[in-house]
């Protein structure tokens, strides 16, 4: 609508009334017109100017109430324009928002997942630290055992040795008897 549109309120004022022209009274003359059919003639005229007045009065009225509709809705589009503008600034503001706390969210997972890796490395290098360790131990005992089962043998062999050496030593002296 903007400016292009155009005012129809202005009131014209008629120049000639049903009043004009039912009070008129004309000259008479010679030979006129039937003074009957005249009057008939301009109490007809008279009843289509109050028509025609009356309505144009309520097309006034109408387009006053009209162009005050248009001014209420003028009113409400520029309301809607700016509650529109407002949700998208909200709109915006909140993408924003949500934006920042999912990068916040990210980053501290990202963070947790730091800490989690470092304590998984940190488990692992003790796992295998204890593994080298029961390894180490293992060899030791193993070394051990050999050990001790080598000086079991050698004692076992001397023994059975000096047994088998008094064995045949006693079957020697059985021999003599």
């Amino acid at each position: 609508m903007g400016e292009e549109e155009t005012k129809v309120t202005s009131t014209r004022i008629p120049r000639l009334t049903p009043l004009d022209i039912h009070n008129k009274e004309f000259t008479r003359s010679f030979r006129g017109y039937n003074e009957e059919e005249v009057d008939e003639f301009l109490d007809l005229i008279v009843a289509e100017l109050e028509w025609y007045m009356r309505e144009n009065e309520e097309l006034q009225a109408n387009i006053a109430g009209l162009e005050s509709r248009i001014n209420h809705y003028k009113g409400l589009e520029e309301t809607l324009k700016n509650a529109i503008v407002l949700a998208q600034k909200a709109a915006d503001q909140i993408k924003e928002s949500a934006t920042r706390e999912a990068d916040a969210i990210i980053e501290e997972a990202r963070r947790q997942a730091d800490i989690i890796k470092e304590q998984a490395e940190e488990i692992r290098r003790k796992a295998y630290e204890e593994i080298e360790e029961q390894r180490q131990k293992a060899m030791r005992f193993k070394t051990e055992m050999r050990t001790l089962l080598n000086s079991t043998l050698e004692m076992l062999d001397k023994n059975v040795n000096s047994i088998t050496r008094v064995l045949e030593g006693d079957n020697n002296r059985n021999d003599w008897r």
